[in-house]
């Protein structure tokens, strides 16, 4: 479960990017909270437009981002987004303390921390490829994704906790200090040890990468599948917070439903670790497992009964992201992969700005209720293209030692670009001697 662990440079980054997590989660409560409770009157609408102004950017410079993914050394990359995030959460802490933050102002932050998380995104997804092995990639997605939801657990409730203690802008003071976790964590790796990066001579851009997704049945039901979920399914902050209200509760209150959430999503995390490789089969399932989750926790008659499903909810929730993740990264040929892993993080970030003012709308003219089934009936809606994809696919077969069990085959790596030369970057800019990355054939297990 832990095998990525064994190299120096993944435990460095896993430590940094814990701490940062935690922050961030106590940043996203704190944000939700001021927009719903602080700059509107519990509109639920407000709360939508700030996320998609957030989460838009990624959809809208997905040309850009996926291209300095692969273009130059992530490692840079991060250096500077952390650093541009950090002075971000400085700017709005001190306008909330100072008393003069509008709901305007508001808005053109989350835009400003959406195009920062752009870049950061692409980056960040792809350079965990860069640190480990090709058979330990896999299992390095579902630990980060691990590290995400550890910090969940813990990042709303004490978000919640500082709100109500001491003030909504000192959250984001905290948060800009957390940030320094991550930029100490990624100026200590050691750069010898990264893996080659491969540089495509192809001048395609992004249409190289959409072309590789569009010519792969699997990966354009993974992509479907994300957008679905994310677009309708992922408005958490809309649900709990609006939940929380009808409940009777405050931020602290909400803060401990994101906990909740986290405490489903860490075990779906761990078990997708557990597994050897992701598996389209397991996305397809999960986006059903979701809906039924949903549609159970809408029904809900009390807070302690909501949050008890949204246990149920967190685990399909990562359980689907992890492996859809998972499986884009190790199925992708190394020199297309920060446009594809760019492509789908416009996909999964871009798609909230769709969903989230329609949820934030359902929410307040039905009920958060009715908004929770609108994510619910997303989930199968996304499973029944699954399922219907693996029956016209010609990919499920009998299997071989079993005569009434069905398997389906998965795809492999594959490579569908020219030739690549591997380059390497050291804060000295001198190559050093290539790494040698397992064979294709390394993944079969």
């Amino acid at each position: 479960m832990f095998r990525s662990f064994a190299n120096v440079n993944y435990r460095i980054w896993f430590a940094g990017a814990l701490v940062s997590n935690v922050g961030g989660w106590m940043q996203a409560t704190a944000q939700d909270w001021v927009v719903l409770t602080e700059l509107t009157d519990n509109d639920a609408t407000a709360m939508g437009i700030t996320m998609a102004l957030q989460f838009g950017p990624p959809l809208v410079l997905v040309s850009l981002t996926g291209w300095v993914a692969d273009r130059f050394d992530r490692r840079h990359i991060l250096l500077a987004t952390q650093t541009a995030l950090l002075a971000l959460a400085i700017a709005v802490g001190v306008l909330l303390l100072g008393g003069v933050m509008t709901l305007p102002m508001m808005f053109g932050f989350a835009l400003g921390f959406g195009i920062v998380n752009a870049f950061d995104a692409p980056a960040r997804q792809a350079f965990v490829s860069d640190m480990v092995s090709k058979g330990d990639t896999s299992n390095a997605v579902a630990l980060n994704s691990a590290s995400f939801n550890l910090a969940r657990m813990i990042g709303p409730a004490v978000g919640g906790l500082l709100i109500v203690a001491i003030g909504s802008g000192w959250v984001f003071i905290v948060n800009a200090a957390t940030f320094l976790a991550m930029i100490l964590a990624v100026s200590m790796l050691r750069t010898g040890l990264l893996a080659p990066r491969l540089k495509s001579r192809s001048r395609g851009g992004l249409a190289a990468g959409f072309r590789y997704v569009w010519g792969r049945s699997d990966l354009r039901v993974v992509f479907v599948t994300v957008f679905l979920i994310g677009a309708f399914g992922m408005n958490f902050p809309i649900f709990a917070s609006t939940m929380a209200l009808e409940f009777g509760a405050g931020a602290d209150g909400y803060g401990v439903l994101s906990s909740v959430l986290a405490i489903g999503s860490l075990i779906g995390a761990l078990l997708a670790a557990r597994r050897d490789r992701a598996r389209v089969r397991v996305v397809i399932l999960a986006a059903g497992g979701f809906g039924i989750a949903a549609f159970v926790s809408s029904a809900m008659p009390t807070y302690a009964s909501y949050a008890v499903t949204l246990t149920f909810t967190g685990f399909m929730i990562v359980t689907l992201l992890t492996t859809a993740n998972g499986y884009v990264q190790i199925t992708t040929d190394p020199a297309l992969r920060g446009r594809v892993l760019a492509l789908y993080m416009a996909v999964i970030m871009g798609s909230t700005p769709v969903g989230a003012p329609i949820a934030g709308w359902v929410a307040d003219t039905f009920g958060p209720r009715a908004a929770i089934m609108l994510g619910g009936t997303a989930g199968f809606v996304a499973c029944a293209i699954g399922v219907i994809w693996v029956a016209t696919s010609g990919r499920l077969r009998r299997a071989e030692n079993r005569r009434f069990l069905l398997t389906l085959d998965e795809t492999r790596p594959l490579s569908v670009v020219e030739p690549v030369d591997p380059i390497e970057f050291s804060d000295e800019a001198a190559v050093t001697t290539p790494i040698r990355r397992p064979r294709e054939g390394d993944l079969e297990g």
